[in-house]
């Protein structure tokens, strides 16, 4: 058990130990069963979407969803294409389908990353940095002057310890030894309450946002046809679901539509509610303070 507070000597630097570290991981401990429901919550409508395989070096379907491949046994990934850590994963499990190729050639457990991983660890790192500024002032001040940060930044004095990594490969690890052998659909049954609970707090925020800048007729137009080819060359669902909101956001910016331009077509596409809310969010967070 970690504890919340240190000796005069831990503070004074007599032990050299990243307690920093070993709190983050005390605090992604406590929030596991949070980090699974996301992660079930994130793979809900996997199962729909097509089952993409490697030909001749090129990406290509396979003329099947991802559930139907699952349903009938078969691998959804390609040892050239997946992780190591990944592999020899039960045919239709959730790691299966983590290492199975999506449309543009990348896993999807690429996305996970992007969309789970990542932000749970940040979350998890700024908990625990919060929680040693209030109860260990001594040793978070002298931490945050040794990486040359300003203690109150607390977002800073985090991307300055690097924490965040190695809690990533934490995260993914626990989520693999929870998730890892279980069925896609039944993870995806598992996660479809959270799922609609996220689309709803999606759908509040959009209509809480302000409108979208407004484009001319001819300039709308030709975003938007950018916009379709984007889609139909990212094989994402019609209407696009939340989960697939990194994936449509990518194919928009490939295809080489503006952050204005992106927000103007959201309202013309077919997508869901949560998933417009949560590409103007992605956007929000990628832009510059």
């Amino acid at each position: 058990m970690i504890r919340d507070s240190v000796t005069p000597e831990e503070s004074a630097g007599v032990f050299d130990v990243d307690w920093m570290g070993m709190l983050s991981r005390q605090v992604l401990r406590e929030e596991v069963a949070g980090l699974v429901a996301e992660a079930c919550a994130w793979a809900v409508g996997l199962s729909d979407q097509p089952h993409y395989r490697r030909r001749s070096g090129a990406v290509a379907a396979s003329g099947l969803t991802i559930g139907e491949r699952a349903a009938n046994g078969q691998l959804l990934a390609e040892e050239a294409d997946g992780r190591l850590e990944l592999g020899d994963a039960r045919p239709g499990s959730f790691q299966d389908a983590l290492n199975a190729l999506g449309s543009d050639g990348r896993i999807h457990a690429d996305r996970f990353d992007d969309d789970v991983l990542h932000p749970f660890a940040h979350r998890i790192c700024l908990a625990a940095a919060d929680r040693a500024r209030r109860s260990r002032a001594a040793a978070w001040a002298e931490l945050a002057d040794d990486l040359g940060e300003d203690q109150s930044d607390v977002a800073d004095v985090v991307r300055a310890g690097g924490w965040e990594g190695p809690l990533r490969m934490e995260a993914e690890h626990l989520v693999l030894a929870a998730l890892g052998d279980v069925p896609l659909i039944e993870v995806e049954a598992e996660g479809l309450p959270l799922s609609l609970v996220r689309a709803a707090e999606a759908a509040a925020r959009a209509a809480a946002a302000p409108p979208p800048p407004a484009l001319g007729d001819d300039e709308l137009a030709g975003a938007l046809f950018l916009a379709d080819a984007a889609m139909r060359d990212a094989g994402v669902a019609v209407p696009v679901p939340e989960p697939q909101a990194g994936r449509l956001l990518e194919a928009l910016l490939l295809e080489g539509l503006q952050a204005a331009e992106v927000r103007a077509v959201l309202a013309h596409l077919p997508v869901e509610a949560g998933t417009a809310a949560k590409v103007t969010a992605l956007m929000e967070a990628a832009e510059p303070d």
